[in-house]
């Protein structure tokens, strides 16, 4: 489900935030326009990851386009995908690719890719990902348990 809460104010531009609870297959997204902080965590494995990132993107490509001109903030990104699928990989580095444009275009992207230290897996994907990207800061934050 999609909720649109008050808009919060970049620059001259008011940005509706974009929040989409997290379902049993489906990653809690919420992204504060206001604060510059994308967070997505949960677990990745949507009947039709396509239609279900879209709306992502185009809230992300939204999000760049009015701050066209903000090349000195920074825009931290949180993941921490808990388990997702090939569609929800795809999906996902395309979600990097728009990353990488806008830091092609000058914008400070940092990515935290949080991953609990027993999920290799996690850490792996996190390592392919991080390999792919030139223009964005890509950190590995193991997660471990106290």
């Amino acid at each position: 489900m999609l909720l649109f809460p008050q808009g919060d104010h970049i620059g001259e531009h008011v940005m509706e935030n974009l929040i989409i609870e997290a379902t049993r297959s489906t990653p809690l997204v919420h992204f504060d326009a206001d604060r510059r902080i994308l967070t997505m965590r949960g677990e990745s494995y949507p009947e039709n990851a396509a239609r279900f990132y879209q709306p992502i993107y185009d809230w992300i490509s939204r999000y760049f386009d009015v701050m066209a001109d903000d090349t000195s903030s920074i825009t931290t990104v949180n993941l921490e995908i808990v388990y997702f699928n090939s569609s929800s990989s795809k999906a996902l580095m395309n979600l990097f690719d728009l990353f990488e444009d806008a830091g092609l275009d000058g914008k400070i992207i940092h990515v935290n890719w949080r991953y609990h230290e027993e999920n290799d897996t996690a850490m792996e994907c996190g390592e392919e990902f991080k390999e792919e990207l030139t223009n964005v800061q890509f950190d590995l934050i193991e997660i471990t348990e106290d």
